[in-house]
């Protein structure tokens, strides 16, 4: 993407052509910005007096001695405010933009028994309550062995060895002493229990989006989809339809390919193609089949080239190779509960 400076002397017409504009104007305005401030810093843009400290209230450039002389060059600054104004809210869209189209951090990185890449399917890794470790289902499901190599009893953690819990209350207690310990998948854990009422915890709305605030501060980026998610369906909340695209972004920027989807999902619904491309080959590299689902209805409609369709689904095999073990076929096999692609 181009930035002030960088615009290619004799490129094609495209969308970088109006970014050179953009950043042509807005270094034009900030040299010429920068002169008045080492020649008049404080000159009065009304009446040319000098010791002005009030500035203009919306684009905060032109200053004046007194709200007199502001108000009296209202009608002059208007144009100039809300050219300022515009420019500097497309520069911020691109520089938004940059940040939310990066490639993003891995959510869960590889399972600290095996070294794979952790599956981004939930069922495919587990949690565990006595350590924080996540595990992968392959390993979870694996015999234990110890140090001499004997197996041992597997309802055990197959990192630290701790024993399973055994009753619901063993298991909550583990998880509220993790959520004490600043653990944000044991305070999402707790907040999803509230949300639907489980584990014994009653159904709290409202304390499930403070636990998912708290789990989402922490670095929990799935906790921000969930809380965007009750925006989009008014659950705990009013429907804010801004707010819930608002906490998916934050999500999709910290590694949570569901929110990708969601976000490259409604950019396909408002008929941004582009936008809806962008977002789906970063959560198809991420492990959403899903989005490989609207990459394919991106391409069909004719949005899209072969060779984007081709790429996604390059990447989804570059996705599955990482994360296909023979362990964890045989887990997924035994049991559905540990199904990872």
């Amino acid at each position: 993407m181009s930035t002030p400076g960088s615009c290619n002397v004799g490129a094609s017409k495209s969308n970088d052509d109006d970014v050179c504009e953009v950043a042509g104007k807005l270094e034009k305005m900030k040299t010429s910005e920068d002169n008045e401030d080492e020649e008049d810093v404080s000159v009065c843009a009304n009446c040319g007096k000098e010791g002005a400290n009030n500035v203009c209230n919306k684009c905060k450039k032109a200053t004046y001695c007194n709200a007199a002389c502001k108000k009296k060059h209202r009608h002059k600054h208007k144009k100039d405010c809300e050219e300022h104004l515009r420019l500097a809210a497309e520069r911020a869209a691109e520089l938004h933009d940059e940040e939310l189209f990066k490639e993003p951090p891995s959510q869960y990185g590889d399972c600290p028994i095996c070294f794979l890449r952790l599956p981004t399917l939930h069922t495919g890794w587990r949690y565990q309550t006595c350590c924080g470790k996540v595990i992968c289902g392959g390993c979870s499901y694996a015999p234990v062995y110890d140090n001499q190599g004997n197996k041992v009893d597997k309802h055990k953690c197959p990192f630290c060895r701790t024993p399973d819990p055994i009753t619901e209350e063993e298991a909550n207690e583990r998880d509220k002493k993790r959520m004490e310990a600043g653990d944000p998948i044991a305070i999402y854990n707790i907040g999803r229990n509230y949300y639907s009422g489980l584990c014994g915890y009653k159904q709290d709305y409202k304390k499930a989006l403070e636990l998912w605030h708290r789990a989402g501060e922490l670095g929990y980026a799935n906790a921000y989809n969930n809380i965007g998610y009750c925006y989009n369906s008014g659950r705990g909340v009013e429907v804010d339809k801004g707010k819930a695209k608002q906490y998916y972004e934050v999500a999709a920027m910290g590694g949570d390919s569901t929110a990708r989807h969601n976000l490259g999902n409604n950019e396909v619904r408002v008929g941004n193609y582009d936008r809806a491309l962008k977002h789906s080959m970063i959560a198809v590299r991420g492990g959403d089949s899903d989005s490989l689902v609207i990459i394919k209805g991106i391409y069909s409609k004719g949005h899209a080239t072969k060779e984007d369709y081709t790429k996604g689904l390059q990447l989804y095999q570059e996705y599955m190779t990482d994360i296909k073990s023979e362990q964890r076929d045989k887990a997924a096999a035994a049991d559905e509960m540990h199904r990872y692609y």
